[in-house]
């Protein structure tokens, strides 16, 4: 009972995290600054917020451990793991739109899937490829409108396809990979880890290949909305989100499956466009919002949904 209570919770904290995900891309256009500089801002105000949240529990307040302990991987996986994947998916949005980054970017549940495989040899189940090549479709036609024109690419945004991609395949592993550490040590202690360490070497590598090396104490010194930008994706997105994300799918017992509530990414994003921005929903996205919940849930309860058809079968044989 208390394994099914924590599996429970683990679902619904992936789904919040998920939730953080799907105001991301927003926040990011909002705030009105260039992808690699925003990566950075973003790394030193949710690098400074998950610190607070570490240092403010017992358990997690011994930062050094996993490091003495794990340091060939912890390392790696801050640096190249996370702070890459966030540095090309901020970057990706200065050449393509928010619509074509979403659409590679969704395609992680998939890479999930692959990677768990090749690296931990998951079994990929058939109701797995199912329902993750149905929920993407969905995904699609609901982001295109079912006007597959809209995601041609103009001049540059190959480019931005192209890191998307690669922030899609560098996130899988990093999802991968680093969940026997968040189950080790904690998922607040490793996310934050992730952020302090990724953000200072997001600092360093921003500052040299771009020469802007961003000073925190002029946060304030720019328009209200940029910075209220920057602290809604370091507060919201990266502390509160990532910790609830990562623990999420590091409590799951099948971490392919829950992280294919990341589908539900976009369609999140299109209910709140409806409710708070008064935009409309046609009937085409509709009907891709039921696919795409539909294949999430199928999927989700696939165990519950087998057994109680296996049942009524075998009552309807008797």
């Amino acid at each position: 009972m208390f394994l099914k209570s924590i599996v429970f919770w683990a679902y619904v904290a992936t789904f919040f995290g998920v939730f953080g995900h799907a105001t991301s891309e927003f926040f990011s256009k909002l705030s009105g600054i260039g992808g690699p500089e925003l990566s950075v801002w973003r790394y030193l105000v949710g690098a400074f917020a998950l610190l607070i949240v570490a240092l403010s529990s017992k358990k997690s307040r011994n930062l050094l451990q996993p490091i003495r302990e794990k340091p060939l991987l912890v390392i790696p996986l801050s640096v190249f793991g996370m702070a890459f994947s966030q540095l090309i998916f901020h970057w990706s949005l200065d050449f393509a739109s928010i619509v074509q980054v979403a659409t590679i970017v969704t395609m992680m549940p998939i890479g999930v899937m692959l990677v768990d495989r090749f690296l931990n040899k998951t079994k990929i189940t058939t109701p797995k490829v199912v329902s993750g090549i149905g929920a993407f479709v969905g995904v699609l036609l609901l982001i295109t409108d079912g006007y597959i024109a809209q995601l041609k690419l103009g001049s540059n945004g190959i480019y931005g396809v192209l890191l998307a991609l690669a922030c899609a395949c560098t996130a899988s592993f990093y999802l991968v990979l680093v969940r026997p550490v968040i189950s080790k040590y904690g998922a607040i202690r490793i996310t934050a880890l992730t952020f302090i360490l990724g953000g200072i070497a997001l600092w360093i590598t921003v500052g040299i290949a771009w020469g802007i090396w961003v000073n925190p104490t002029t946060l304030f010194d720019r328009p209200a909305q940029a910075y209220g930008s920057i602290l809604t994706l370091g507060i919201w997105n990266t502390c509160i989100a990532m910790i609830l994300w990562l623990w999420g799918l590091s409590a799951v017992p099948d971490m392919s499956r829950a992280n294919y509530l990341f589908f539900l990414k976009p369609v999140i994003a299109a209910v709140l466009a409806f409710f708070i921005m008064n935009s409309k929903i046609t009937a085409f996205q509709i009907l891709a919002i039921l696919m795409v919940c539909g294949c999430v849930l199928a999927e989700v309860f696939y165990e519950q949904l087998s057994s109680k058809i296996g049942f009524l079968k075998v009552k309807e044989s008797a």
